[in-house]
């Protein structure tokens, strides 16, 4: 590995400790990590992780957890490693699959959406993680202080509405998320319209099914008011295969097929995804998702994140009649702080002007 590539990937991990987990050199970091056969995270990710927090002063300690295709606790001896750990950085979708749900030693975990060594080291993962919290908190804000948010695409959705001024947080995860790449989920309630469905339906990544993907032929109109499906238009047969696709999940797991809980969009301009979404769609699910290009809503599931995602391509989000989104662009200055945020952060603007544009379904 070269010189400067070991060096990045020391500048993002350092982002990612220290910046993100607030460790202090010295400090014990478990790694957990899926074997060697899995693909989700690239192979010699870990290793070269490992090494840069070693020579940045932590005291580095691997463990192997299995994957499982339903979220579970770590075995036992893990879990007294978690315990005597200051900070626990998953490299595994096990954290993932618990986002949403009470993970031990929830408070000191880290789970990882850089899962190539490119990302990890490239602009992903070495843009300050400050900045990229300062900007989720904007646009929090911004959400929250909307009288009307719009969201279209160029397929047709078109959906509308607002949080309700009592509501109470934004509902978000309760562990740390490296690298920061979405505002916290916007809840459905409030919000009617219709979502264009098209390439096809994927997990959200807490559990991984079969068919995990469910291809779409042509395009779908789901419409729905608030968190219910009101209905579906478009080609019978692709509109059965849906149904009987949610039906099937929804037996399986006790779940409302026709609940629509929640979305969101990426905010990251280094998020790139360069591989195909058909070659590795768990892996495409738990890491493109952080590019603007990118909005998915969660369904499926009266709870965060549900089983299903709608994805759209490139949308438009509109707060008050303002394209903060437009056709997949993110623009930061549009919103209160945003253009401060990008003079504190340098090095973030200059990624907004050329952002990353593969997201692997292009």
């Amino acid at each position: 590995m070269s010189s400067n590539r070991t060096k990045r990937m020391q500048d993002a991990v350092a982002n990612m400790a220290f910046g993100c987990a607030g460790a202090r050199p010295g400090a014990r970091l478990l790694v957990l990590h899926e074997p060697a056969a899995e693909d989700h995270y690239e192979p010699g990710l870990c290793e070269e992780v490992q090494a840069a927090a070693g020579a940045l002063g932590l005291v580095v300690e691997r463990r192997e957890i299995a994957f499982s295709p339903e979220p579970a606790d770590p075995p036992p001896p893990v879990l007294e490693a978690m315990e005597a750990a200051h900070h626990i950085l998953y490299l595994a979708r096990l954290g993932d699959q618990m986002r949403f749900r009470p993970l031990p030693h929830a408070g000191k975990s880290i789970v990882s959406y850089a899962v190539t060594r490119a990302a990890m080291a490239g602009p992903f993962g070495t843009v300050p993680h400050a900045a990229m919290l300062a900007l989720k908190e904007a646009v929090n804000a911004a959400m929250r202080a909307a009288r009307e948010i719009r969201v279209t695409c160029p397929l047709g959705s078109d959906f509308a509405g607002r949080i309700a001024p009592e509501a109470g947080p934004l509902p978000d995860v309760g562990i740390l998320r490296f690298p920061m790449a979405v505002f916290a989920p916007v809840p459905m309630e409030g919000f009617a319209g219709r979502v264009a469905l098209a390439r096809f339906l994927v997990g959200t990544g807490s559990r991984y099914y079969e068919p995990f993907v469910h291809p779409i032929d042509g395009t779908v109109t789901v419409r729905f008011e608030g968190t219910r499906v009101t209905g579906y238009d478009g080609p019978s047969e692709t509109v059965a295969g849906i149904r009987a696709h949610l039906a099937a999940l929804a037996a399986r797991y006790g779940l409302d097929a026709d609940f629509v809980h929640s979305w969101h969009a990426g905010i990251h301009p280094g998020c790139a995804y360069e591989g195909a979404m058909a070659d590795n769609p768990g892996r495409w699910t738990g890491s493109a998702f952080g590019n603007p290009r990118l909005l998915h809503v969660h369904t499926c599931g009266a709870y965060a994140p549900g089983e299903v995602c709608w994805n759209l391509l490139d949308p438009t989000i509109t707060l008050d009649g303002v394209a903060v989104w437009q056709q997949g662009g993110l623009h930061p200055d549009r919103i209160p702080g945003g253009a401060e945020i990008l003079d504190t952060w340098p090095d973030l603007r200059a990624l907004f002007a050329a952002p990353a544009r593969a997201v692997g379904i292009d």
